[in-house]
């Protein structure tokens, strides 16, 4: 087992006495392309991190249900209702196998991770990519990842009330090491697309602005409705479906969100070519181009996650872009590996001197998605 399955499993003896009868943990992620496309029909291009949740589960013989996180060193109930905690995620787990007509015991369940909290490097998906895949295989339900990803997403949807797209929980579950994942939202296709940043010499540096913010207290869900105002004033199912012609029947918000969904797509589906070809020259300069559409034409960005991209540019990194829904959060550079620690250094001194918040930083490799570690008892 990795080591925060070992923790993980660890806490559950700990906590109630004996070893957990399943194990299983799920990556982060970092999206390298295709911000709020998801949820339009349209590509998506994450890649799990090597940062992981784990959940160690096993069924409850008292009967009584017990969630426990081994970070936070505290216990919530499996059937609670939603109270805007950790909690949540689990919960809403098991809450959507439960509409989807599985008989769900009362078990009891140890959560260990270190993908970094309220980031954008989608905690969330992870804890509830670990659970489900623990829980279907102490169950033996033999449900499928690509089902166990829409589950989840059914979970944050309609359970924790985050209205997200498909793209985490896909990267959490279905994710290979050393690729990134192309993601069709309309079809749910996934393929992966080799990213072999070790034959290029370079490396992701993830800057986490230490801005916190979270999608449900933030503009994600006007951003998501607007776009879908859009698509009905086009006369299109979803933005997947319009062009940059149809962009000129638009005006004001309308405008800008919908060309940013529009031209996106187009960047994701160029930087899998890209990538194929091995050219993270364009790779990187269709970073640039869809960080400056999500601050100009989504107003997602911040005077934060501006500052590491313009940083990442002078010091000569191929490309960066701020990740996930924005809002603060992290952003991510497409560096030479050698020279990551040089432009962490330089945005420490170029935050110091803005008067922000220290940042923290991380370099990924492309990870292994959700994976059971096996039945311990």
């Amino acid at each position: 087992m990795r080591k925060i399955e070992e923790k993980a499993a660890r806490a559950f003896t700990e906590r109630f006495g004996e070893a957990p009868e399943m194990v299983a943990s799920a990556p982060g992620r970092v999206n390298l392309i295709g911000e709020y496309t998801d949820f339009n029909g349209g590509f998506v291009l994450p890649c799990a991190i090597d940062r992981r949740i784990a959940a160690a589960v096993g069924l409850a013989p008292d009967g009584e249900g017990v969630l426990f996180s081994a970070d936070f060193d505290e216990e919530r109930s499996p059937g609670a209702d939603p109270d805007g905690t950790w909690a949540d995620y689990p919960r809403g787990v098991a809450w959507a196998m439960s509409r989807k007509g599985a008989e769900v015991p009362a078990f009891r369940a140890a959560f260990a991770g270190n993908v970094p909290l309220g980031s954008g490097l989608s905690s969330s998906a992870a804890i509830e990519a670990a659970t489900a895949l623990a829980l279907d295989a102490l169950l033996g339900l033999g449900t499928s990842k690509k089902d166990l990803a829409l589950l989840c997403q059914k979970a944050e949807n309609d359970f924790v009330g985050v209205p997200s797209g498909i793209m985490d929980q896909y990267a959490s579950l279905l994710s290979s090491a050393g690729s990134a994942l192309l993601i069709d939202c309309r079809s749910l296709d996934d393929e992966p697309v080799l990213l072999d940043l070790e034959g290029a010499n370079l490396t992701l540096l993830v800057c986490d602005t230490r801005v916190e913010r979270g999608l449900a207290d933030t503009g994600y869900r006007d951003r998501r409705e607007t776009c879908e105002d859009a698509a009905r004033a086009l006369g299109v199912q979803e933005l997947r479906d319009a062009s940059e012609k149809d962009l000129d029947r638009l005006t004001g918000d309308e405008l800008k969100r919908a060309r940013h969904v529009v031209r996106e797509n187009a960047r994701v589906l160029e930087a899998v070519r890209a990538l194929r070809k091995g050219d993270f020259a364009a790779f990187g300069r269709l970073m640039y181009d869809s960080h400056l559409s999500l601050r100009d034409d989504f107003e997602v960005s911040t005077p934060e996650l501006d500052a590491f991209v313009e940083a990442a540019r002078e010091a000569g990194a191929p490309g960066a872009r701020l990740t996930g829904a924005g809002f603060g959060g992290c952003a991510v550079a497409l560096v030479a590996g050698a020279e990551a620690e040089a432009l962490a250094d330089f945005v420490r001194r170029k935050f110091q001197k803005e008067d922000f918040e220290e940042p923290a930083f991380y370099r990924f490799r492309p990870a292994a998605g959700a994976e059971v570690s096996g039945r311990l008892s």
